[in-house]
């Protein structure tokens, strides 16, 4: 099997911060040797997510240069020289979190790979795991939600957004989502939001929610959205509530004085994925548990727009102008 990898690959090498200028189509860039505990993938689908952005602009410092991506799926090629490999071999057709994505191959850490059962059709384990993962870890560890709990989700049309809508209503949550256009609240409605707010018309949003409540307020909140309704979260979160941010889009959430959560003994939460799946038994019980999410209630798991990955700086120009719903993918 590994006299057929080739030595040179394409991929999108970034080597400073900025806009998507800085996102360079190269097809001379090396084919990476996997080292102890990791398999080398050929991807088949890549996932591109909000926080590639992050990492893009400088947001979010890594080194540079570098290979953005943190998911994909494809097929293992070959197997580093040691270390723990959990049976995978060489033929397997696997779903991968880790870094460098936006490739032909990437070598990746065996204990963030994991099968693809075959009962999930070419392009979903990419398009899920980043994004179903946070969703499900959200509603599981972030706070965990209950059969009837008053759940506010903002971005409802976006990426996690669905996958919060659909999970929040197969555990049987009550759903208020946002969105900013006609088309996005009857996407997040289709997906299990049971009441939508628009929020670029809604002039009272605080009193929306808890006139939809009875007054009660949500149980949590998560928030994708950042600084613009991170206010709003506060005043619409219950007594003994949680309010999640767990994304940037409109800019960071400024300091906090602690003291003002004491008002309703509230909880603030910044989390992210990889510390919900930092261990390798995390990881698999996550990924099966989503997976069968999948199957079993039959979730949409909506792709966007499928793009090759020379056009990535459309990619990413269509996903920070809002202009998508659902998953983007690239495909080497």
């Amino acid at each position: 099997m590994a006299t057929s990898i080739p030595k040179t690959m394409s991929g999108v090498l970034i080597e400073k911060t900025g806009g998507v200028e800085v996102l360079q189509y190269r097809t001379d860039l090396p084919v990476p040797t996997p080292k102890e505990g990791q398999v080398l993938v050929k991807n088949d689908f890549i996932g591109i997510n909000y926080i590639d952005t992050y990492f893009r602009t400088g947001l979010y410092p890594s080194p540079k240069p570098e290979i953005l991506g943190r998911e994909a799926e494809g097929t293992i090629v070959s197997l580093g020289p040691s270390g723990e490999m959990y049976n995978f071999k060489p033929g397997d057709r696997v779903v991968w979190m880790g870094t460098s994505a936006y490739a032909e191959y990437t070598a990746v850490p065996a204990e963030k790979t994991h099968i693809v059962p075959s009962s999930i059709g070419p392009g979903i384990a990419a398009a899920s795991m980043l994004q179903g993962l946070t969703a499900l870890t959200l509603i599981r560890e972030a706070h965990l939600v209950k059969k009837g709990d008053w759940v506010l989700v903002h971005a409802a049309a976006g990426g996690v957004g669905l996958w919060l809508c659909q999970l929040l209503k197969a555990v049987g949550a009550r759903i208020i989502g946002t969105a900013s256009t006609s088309e996005k609240i009857e996407l997040a409605k289709k997906n299990g939001a049971e009441f939508m707010i628009n929020y670029k018309e809604e002039k009272d949003f605080v009193g929306r929610v808890k006139e939809i409540t009875g007054g009660q307020g949500v149980i949590v909140v998560f928030d994708s959205t950042g600084k613009d309704q991170f206010e709003n979260d506060l005043e619409v979160v219950a007594r003994k509530g949680s309010v999640v941010s767990f994304g940037n889009s409109s800019g960071p959430v400024p300091p906090l004085a602690i003291a003002r959560l004491s008002a309703k003994n509230v909880k603030v939460l910044r989390p992210t994925l990889f510390n919900y799946i930092y261990t390798r038994e995390e990881f698999e019980k996550y990924t099966a548990e989503l997976f069968d999410f999948i199957v079993k209630d039959k979730l949409n798991v909506r792709i966007h727009h499928t793009y090759p990955l020379k056009d990535v700086a459309k990619a990413h120009t269509d996903l920070e102008g809002r202009a998508t719903t659902g998953k983007l993918l690239l495909k080497p």
